[in-house]
């Protein structure tokens, strides 16, 4: 490998421009190449980086001695052909979330980025972002308490997508925001959907993940709302927590508020008195660094120090074995479904 990381996009889309900045402005990394299925997309591509490949098909792309990783920002029913191409054509890997649309091409996909001993990440960009990584930290900290549960929501006026629904489309962040705060994955999923827009797939979703400890986690995704909305919240014992993506100001807000046990004279078991606690609303200051940034820099460093990266393989197909439990329950209209039973269910 040379002195810089030659990254080679598949997929010029709406994120293959961030791609291409982000990679272009790290000191140790290079776009070298660029291929799309569309012809305008390529001339874009041509126009904005002169001097770079850019083709129609990603075997061209991958023959390039110059290419030593590959960004894959396809739709998500393409994920795994193309990453199997790139894997085995010993290239570093980022795959778009999700890494895939079943969990036995996941299995197929980390096995072969570990035989080859190469890089695969997945985009789950929120764990990048500074936000969501104050929240870990207050969670793991004394002040938090016991967690109680978390919810979250992610709405807005489409973009509607072509090859999955909302749930595949928009919950994705939400559950690998949930498992990597906690440093757990959900064991079973509840889930109801609808098409509000009439749409061939579900455009509206309620999901309810449950963890160990009888925390549970609700996510509620739509492409059909009008308000943009991108917020979690976490409550615990003594701190409730906000995560809100598009406040610039307050990020994260920290509610010192609780509910606290009082003295009673109760003469039964579970008969006791709960006194509201009140407390200091608090702002903590979040040094905000560009997420997409974060992960790529993250992506580099795994390949030049031979480590796994935050979102490695493990991390994405977790997701996707959470979002196929999700789908299962929604084809019994919310009847919950152990997310281990899925992830054995092929093999």
């Amino acid at each position: 490998m040379s002195s810089k990381v030659g990254i080679g996009i598949i997929g010029y889309g709406y994120w293959g421009p961030n791609y291409a900045r982000v990679f272009n402005e790290l000191g140790d990394s290079s776009v070298t190449a660029i291929c799309d299925a569309q012809a305008e997309r390529r001339q874009r591509a041509s126009s904005r980086l002169p001097g770079v490949h850019v083709c129609a098909s990603a075997e061209e792309l991958l023959k390039r001695p110059d290419v030593d990783a590959v960004i894959i920002s396809t739709p998500a029913s393409t994920h795994f052909e193309l990453a199997q191409l790139a894997l085995v054509a010993d290239r570093h890997v980022i795959i778009e979330k999700p890494i895939a649309t079943e969990i036995e091409h996941c299995v197929i996909l980390r096995d072969l980025a570990d035989k080859s001993g190469l890089v695969l990440m997945v985009a789950h960009t929120f764990l990048y972002n500074p936000g969501v990584r104050k929240l870990r930290e207050c969670v793991k900290s004394v002040a938090f308490g016991r967690l109680y549960y978390m919810h979250s929501t992610r709405t807005n006026l489409g973009p509607i997508r072509g090859d999955v629904n909302a749930i595949w489309d928009l919950a994705p962040h939400d559950i690998s925001i949930f498992n990597y705060v906690i440093d757990e994955e959900p064991q079973w999923a509840s889930a109801v959907g609808s098409h509000s827009l009439g749409n061939a797939r579900e455009d509206v979703g309620f999901i309810t993940l449950g963890y160990t400890k009888d925390v549970i986690a609700n996510i509620h995704v739509s492409w059909a709302d009008p308000n943009k909305v991108r917020r979690v919240v976490v409550v615990g014992s003594k701190q409730r927590l906000v995560f809100d993506d598009l406040n610039d100001l307050e990020r994260v807000r920290i509610f010192e508020k609780g509910v606290a046990v009082g003295e009673t004279d109760a003469v039964s078991f579970g008969d006791f008195k709960l006194l509201i606690r009140d407390g200091d609303i608090i702002s903590p200051k979040v040094e905000y660094s560009e997420p997409l940034r974060n992960q790529a820099t993250d992506f580099i460093e795994a390949i030049r120090r031979h480590r796994q990266p935050v979102s490695d393989g493990a991390t994405g197909e977790a997701v996707v074995r959470t979002l196929k439990a999700i789908e299962a329950s929604m084809a019994q209209r919310g009847k919950a479904v152990e997310v281990a039973a899925c992830s054995t269910a092929w093999r």
